[in-house]
């Protein structure tokens, strides 16, 4: 985690040049922001389904929403099935 961090110093840099945040803060931004891009698709699909699940929405709404997301990923996957996407989720 240090390496990592370490290797963001520009990042960090402008974010506290340009936000009120301070380096401990910045540096906390630029490690989630990280995180949250490192999750595979599987388990960006599968976080997707619960929360879009927990908002009410049935599974063909979820699955529809999913599809539309996934291109907006920091490194879109391939085009997923529909039955792709259900075995993700139920295995």
């Amino acid at each position: 985690m240090l390496e990592r961090r370490m290797s963001h110093d520009d990042l960090i840099d402008h974010l506290v040049r340009s936000t009120p945040l301070s380096r401990g803060e910045a540096g906390r931004v630029v490690l989630d922001v990280l995180a949250y891009f490192d999750e595979t698709t599987e388990e960006f699909v599968r976080r997707r389904h619960r929360e879009l699940q927990s908002g009410g929405l049935t599974n063909a709404d979820i699955f529809e929403r999913i599809t539309a997301e996934l291109p907006y990923r920091a490194v879109a996957p391939p085009e997923l099935s529909l039955r792709q996407l259900r075995r993700i989720v139920y295995g």
